[in-house]
Parts: C-alpha cells; sequence; structure tokens
C-alpha cells in the first residue's frame, strides 16, 4: 500500500513538473508567430495525444461515447470550448509578461476559483460549513500573494523600461504592458475553473464508462476527450483567424521548420501528457488524492515555472526589491494551495 502511495506521489510531482516546463519551448519559437505555435501545440495536445492514448488503452472507449449520457456530452463539449479561450489568453500571457509571471498568476488564479466556484454553483451551503470557510481563508491567502507577485512585476517592469526586449531571447509573440498581461492571466484563470466545473458536471460519462467494463483510469479519459475536443475547437478557430489577419500560415513551410514542429509538439507533449500523469497518480493516491496529489502537482509547476524563467534571464536586472517580493508571493501562493486542498 504504501508503495502505491509514494508512486502517486511521485506521479503528481512528475505532473507539476511538466506542466511548469511545458511553456518553456515558447523561448525557442519566434521563428513562428504565435498563432503558427498555439496551433502546432493544440493539435498535438487536444487532439493527437488523447487519440493515441485511448486508442491504446481502451479502443473500446470510441463507441461508448457514442452512447454516453447526452446531457453530460453536451456540457463536456461546451465548457471545454469556453475553456479554450482561457488557454489563448493563457498563451498570449506568457508572450506578453513571460514565463514565470504568466504561470504564477494563472496557477494560482485557477487553483482559487477551481476550488470556490464548484461549491458555489453546486453545493453553496458548503460554503459555510468547514470546508467552505477553508476555502474563503485559502483564496484570501492567495489573493495576498498574487498582490506581491503582482508588486514585483511592477518594480520589474519600471527598471526595464518601455520598449525593453532583452530579456525575452527568441521568446514568440510579442511583450505587452504588465496590465494587459495581468487582464489576461485573469481571464484564463476564470476559464481554468470552467474546466473543473465542467468535469465536476460531465461525471456521469465516468460513471457510465466504468458501468460499460472501462477503468476508472480509462473512464476518465471519456470526459478529457470531449473536453480537449471543445478546447481545440475555441483555438484553433482563434489561430486561423489570426493567420488570416497576419498571413502568417506560410510559415508553417519556411525553411528550418521542422525543428518548430519539434519544439510546438514538445509542448504538447509536456501539457497533455501532465493531464494523464495526474489522473494515473490521482487513482494511486485513492482518498489522499485531493489532500497529497493536487497541492504537490500545483506547487510544483509553480516553482519550476518560476526557476525556468530565472534561469531565462525574465528577472535579469530587476532590482533586489522586485526579487524579494516574487519570491515572498510565491511562498505565500504555496501554503494557499496547500490551506485551500485542506478543503477537499
Amino acid at each position: 500500500m504504501e508503495s502505491v502511495l509514494a508512486l502517486g506521489a511521485l506521479l503528481a510531482l512528475l505532473s507539476g513538473v511538466m506542466n511548469g516546463l511545458f511553456t518553456l519551448p515558447m523561448r525557442f519559437l519566434g521563428r513562428w508567430s504565435w498563432e503558427n505555435v498555439w496551433s502546432v501545440f493544440i493539435v498535438g495536445a487536444c487532439l493527437l495525444l488523447p487519440l493515441v492514448l485511448v486508442s491504446a488503452l481502451a479502443p473500446a472507449s470510441w463507441a461508448l461515447l457514442l452512447h454516453a449520457p447526452r446531457t453530460a456530452v453536451i456540457i463536456a463539449l461546451s465548457t471545454g470550448f469556453a475553456w479554450g479561450f482561457g488557454a489563448i489568453m493563457f498563451g498570449q500571457s506568457v508572450s506578453a509578461i513571460g514565463i514565470a509571471l504568466a504561470n504564477t498568476f494563472v496557477l494560482a488564479i485557477s487553483s482559487a476559483l477551481g476550488s470556490l466556484l464548484p461549491i458555489v454553483f453546486l453545493s453553496p451551503q458548503k460554503l459555510f460549513e468547514r470546508s467552505g470557510i477553508t476555502i474563503l481563508i485559502g483564496i484570501a491567502i492567495e489573493i495576498f500573494g498574487i498582490t506581491l507577485c503582482g508588486r514585483a512585476g511592477v518594480l520589474r517592469e519600471r527598471a526595464a523600461g518601455v520598449g525593453d526586449t532583452s530579456q525575452r531571447g527568441d521568446l514568440v509573440g510579442k511583450a505587452r504592458p504588465l496590465a494587459i498581461g495581468l487582464l489576461l492571466v485573469l481571464g484564463s484563470g476564470l476559464l481554468s475553473a470552467v474546466f473543473n466545473i465542467g468535469f465536476a458536471l460531465a461525471h456521469p460519462i465516468l460513471d457510465y464508462g466504468k458501468a460499460n467494463g472501462l477503468t476508472e483510469f480509462s473512464s476518465t479519459n471519456l470526459i478529457w476527450i470531449l473536453m480537449l475536443g471543445g478546447g481545440a475547437v475555441s483555438n484553433l478557430g482563434f489561430c486561423t483567424y489570426l493567420m488570416m489577419k497576419n498571413k502568417s500560415a506560410a510559415k508553417f513551410i519556411q525553411p528550418g521548420s521542422l525543428r518548430l514542429y519539434s519544439f510546438g509538439l514538445l509542448m504538447a507533449l509536456l501539457w497533455g501528457g501532465s493531464i494523464f500523469v495526474y489522473g494515473a497518480a490521482a487513482l494511486r493516491l485513492g482518498a489522499m488524492g485531493v489532500s497529497i496529489g493536487w497541492p504537490v502537482s500545483l506547487a510544483t509547476g509553480l516553482l519550476v515555472a518560476n526557476a525556468v524563467g530565472l534561469l531565462l534571464g525574465e528577472w535579469r536586472g530587476a532590482p533586489r526589491t522586485a526579487l524579494r517580493w516574487m519570491f515572498a508571493g510565491i511562498a505565500i501562493l504555496v501554503i494557499a494551495i496547500v490551506v485551500l486542498s485542506k478543503a477537499g
């Protein structure tokens, strides 16, 4: 039993590392426009990876989906479609304010709202019970941590000066003022919470899969297929619009594109893989899945993304005061994630 729990914890840790690293390849994709990078990433993460995994592990899933509960299927597709716009805003925010700040804000906001909104919509009476009060305390702590990180970002922006792009390297997309970046991460965090609500409301699909002989892991993947597919529609629709507007589709066949495709698919493997790895972790953690796996994965992703940002020089030239604010904010956010997990 202890070895199973240890494996579950290690998988949750791996999931967080993969999630924290998945935006790293964007640093080396500046020869493409943002929409080229993001479309390759979405095709790989939301379409190809689920197709391969489901076909290999449970090929009967495709037939079962045709007869799954209709209402739950519609909910999964529509909430996945809405989440897709959150993914768009996240991708834009990475280009706007960098890997470290974008990941920090989005992980913090989505963990807070992902804990709050399901209880508001599904069990509002629990807000006045111990679990609800714990969630509100965790959110208050996260707001404090976000404020500290925001202060660090303001100090970094002031020190860098307007138009300074020396810290970006070959990061795809264009830099934007911190205020625009904050709006993007707020929208992304809100719609990431919609993803969590959709997963909760689509549980009849999971029950249907188990009743028809699938394992719990493969039954959960039925929901992921639908939600990721819905998200792919909104993401690829927006990317297509940008390609037509910017006439950037020709970049897909420019010399040396094979390397760029490889980086885009690496992003897909890291992010899409983190979802399925976490699903495997949760099964092995049993009743401890929420109290151990979720905070381990989120906190690891938060720390890895910030370590990547520091190593790539995103904070080069920032005053030490800004770094102190940032480290303090990250520490507070990790504490908040642990508190929120206790509410589970």
